[in-house]
């Protein structure tokens, strides 16, 4: 771990990125699961950015070219939703616009290990999941649908995963994000640590699927550094969260405190709370 020095050159770059969001608030396609919608549209909103949560594949053609950037999320993966994913991605992917894959429990079933494999074929720009998630979409191979039978939830810790994302970053060309008790972005060389966040956040469902629509926003006004944008997100919502815990009795009031607390945030509070260094 580095100097208290490095967190400060990091501090400058996330209170612009989260300066800039509000600014231009892109507009997000969020493509994702039943159980996060609310808390997804919310999180985009209270940062500065524009949620625009437009599924339906016959809308995809007309709507997606319009959009800053797209978040695909597999959470509650139908075989009736894929073709939109799949078609969203390719769209965004075919005019350069960034677009995050979040491959939630990815080795629950062959069809969702399949359908992931297929959308990293698709080129996502950041690809964001817990340990256990990029462990599994990284071992696996094209014509692999070994299945492990696993939730959402991460049964390895995010720096088990180190190895996992550099490789999987390597072989997909995207920067992967390993969300945990201490978040891991990598570009394949470069390996960052975002030490920002509360435990309690993993207490309420869809704080990491809020996250990749997240990074989706700051990817949208940053695509020429989408490791710096991706790091820069990563620390804006684990400082809500610390912020938001500080003043909730439990899972329930951090919701509430979370989604307020993304909306105060000042330049104050984000450099004095930013905690990021290199691991490698």
């Amino acid at each position: 771990m580095e100097s208290k020095s490095e967190s400060s050159e990091w501090g400058s770059g996330v209170w612009a990125h989260l300066t800039t969001v509000r600014q231009r608030s892109p507009l997000v396609q969020c493509i994702t699961n039943f159980v996060s919608m609310d808390l997804v549209a919310n999180t985009l909103l209270s940062a500065g950015a524009s949620p625009a949560m437009v599924h339906s594949v016959v809308e995809i053609p007309d709507f997606t070219p319009h959009i800053h950037a797209l978040c695909v999320n597999v959470g509650t993966l139908t075989p009736d939703w894929l073709p939109s994913m799949k078609s969203a991605a390719e769209l965004a992917s075919k005019l350069g616009k960034p677009w995050v894959l979040d491959p939630a429990a990815v080795s629950c079933s062959g069809f969702r290990l399949k359908s992931c494999l297929e959308l990293v074929e698709l080129k996502p720009t950041v690809i964001k999941g817990n340990g256990s998630e990029i462990i599994a979409l990284s071992s696996a191979s094209p014509g692999q649908t070994r299945v492990q039978y696993m939730g959402a939830d991460s049964s390895h810790e995010s720096t088990d995963a180190i190895e996992a994302a550099k490789s999987l970053a390597f072989s997909s060309g995207a920067i992967v994000a390993v969300s945990g008790a201490v978040d891991i972005v990598t570009d394949g060389k470069r390996v960052i640590g975002v030490h920002n966040g509360t435990k309690m956040m993993q207490k309420i469902t869809a704080t990491g699927c809020s996250l990749a629509g997240l990074i989706a926003a700051f990817l949208a006004v940053d695509q020429l550094q989408p490791l710096e944008a991706t790091v820069s997100a990563m620390s804006v919502f684990g400082i809500a969260g610390e912020l938001g815990e500080a003043m909730s009795k439990g899972p329930a009031s951090l919701r509430m405190h979370l989604i307020d607390s993304l909306y105060g945030l000042d330049e104050t509070m984000v450099l004095s709370r930013v905690n990021i260094t290199r691991l490698g």
